[in-house]
């Protein structure tokens, strides 16, 4: 019964209470998925240094998982640990180009008027400054839109993939994925630095 009462907790704070707290949860799904290369990296770190019992504890919380919940065999050890920071570390790679999306969103559109001092005579919405601000934010809107929404798909590929790091089975569907993403981050990234 305590099992089926801590599932039914967990599926009530996934689908969250209202729609403030939907927006509380995926924006912070939102931060993890960005923060997954430097987790990564520290949690390599932390094994490395024989402190595995922080790194169980972050990536407990990430993947919101109760670690009072379970057997000790479900709980990672510093091998498992370290194998799921290395499998992050692509991840987190990949969040840096909707994380960089964001970055220009705010640069070219919150702040446009701001980062760019004119004159406007060829900018989009120009001649004026306040033209040229309008259109460059509702032109990035979208984009950072996509933005939000990539880093959250990370985030859920990360949750199938962290499976095993619980002891859980995992398929081969969100390792495939994992490999197409990470292909098509690096033609992505290739055609962008070319066409500068």
């Amino acid at each position: 019964m305590s099992f089926l009462a801590a599932r039914r907790n967990r599926t009530s704070r996934a689908s969250g209470s209202g729609s403030s707290g939907f927006t509380a949860r995926s924006a912070r799904r939102v931060g993890y998925a960005a923060a997954l290369l430097p987790a990564s990296v520290v949690t390599l770190g932390a094994v490395a240094a024989g402190r595995s019992d922080r790194a169980r504890a972050w990536w407990a919380r990430v993947d919101e998982q109760d670690p009072a919940v379970g057997s000790a065999t479900r709980q990672p050890g510093a091998g498992r640990l370290f194998a799921h920071a290395l499998v992050c570390v692509p991840l987190g790679l990949l969040a840096l180009i909707p994380v960089g999306i964001e970055v220009l969103f705010v640069l070219r559109g919150v702040f446009y008027g701001l980062v760019d001092q004119g004159p406007y005579d060829h900018s989009w919405g120009g001649p004026t400054m306040a033209g040229a601000w309008i259109v460059h934010f509702l032109v990035g809107l979208p984009f950072a839109a996509a933005g939000l929404g990539a880093l959250r798909l990370l985030d859920r590929l990360h949750s199938r993939l962290a499976g095993r790091l619980w002891g859980r089975r995992v398929g081969a569907g969100p390792v495939l994925a994992l490999l197409a993403c990470a292909v098509a981050g690096v033609v992505l990234v290739d055609a962008w630095v070319h066409q500068l």
